[in-house]
Formats: structure tokens, C-alpha cells, sequence
């Protein structure tokens, strides 16, 4: 696994709107130090980086870096107590429709 998604990991979930506006800044310059695409035991990892809201749009960055990997990140249906982006990561693969063939 790469040093920039170690890092990104071992500092845990994003932060909520609450925190300081350096925090939030540490983190989106840690997010985009990880070069696209992710393996699949990164995106497994990076799941587990969602905070409880979208972190002024962090999450959201998160997502989509996620989903560069293999997907489905996730291979079951979230519960419904599990965090609202593991929801929308497994809704988008689940729903993707599939690429046309020529």
C-alpha cells in the first residue's frame, strides 16, 4: 500500500463541519497527495475515512477517488445503522449501469 494512503488512513475519519478550517485543509491536502487509481485493499481502507457529513464536500472527493479502484468497494448491502456514504458507494456501483459495447 502507498505512504499517501497510509497516512491518509491512519489519521482517521474525516472531520465534521465543525472542525478548525486547518484540519479540514490537512486532510484535503492529504486526500490529494493519493494519485488516482486506488487498488482494491486501498479502497477498502479509504471506506472506512467517512465522517458523519460531507466535510464541506470532502467527502465527496473521497468517494470518487474510492471508486477509481475495483468496484464494488463494497460487496454487501450496508445496514441500516452504517454510515450514509458506504450507503452511497454501494447505491452507485449496485446501480451503475453498464459500459455500452461496440
Amino acid at each position: 500500500m502507498r505512504p499517501e494512503v497510509q497516512t491518509f488512513v491512519a489519521d482517521g475519519p474525516l472531520p465534521d463541519w465543525d472542525a478548525e478550517e486547518e484540519e479540514i485543509d490537512r486532510r484535503v491536502t492529504q486526500l490529494e497527495a493519493i494519485s488516482k487509481p486506488v487498488t482494491g485493499e486501498e479502497a477498502a481502507l479509504l471506506v472506512t475515512c467517512f465522517g458523519p457529513d460531507d466535510c464541506y464536500g470532502v467527502a465527496w472527493t473521497l468517494l470518487h477517488l474510492i471508486e477509481t479502484g475495483p468496484n464494488p468497494v463494497l460487496k454487501t448491502k450496508p445496514g441500516p445503522d452504517a454510515n450514509e456514504w458506504h450507503h452511497r458507494l454501494y447505491d452507485r456501483a449496485a446501480f451503475e449501469e453498464p459500459a455500452p459495447t461496440a
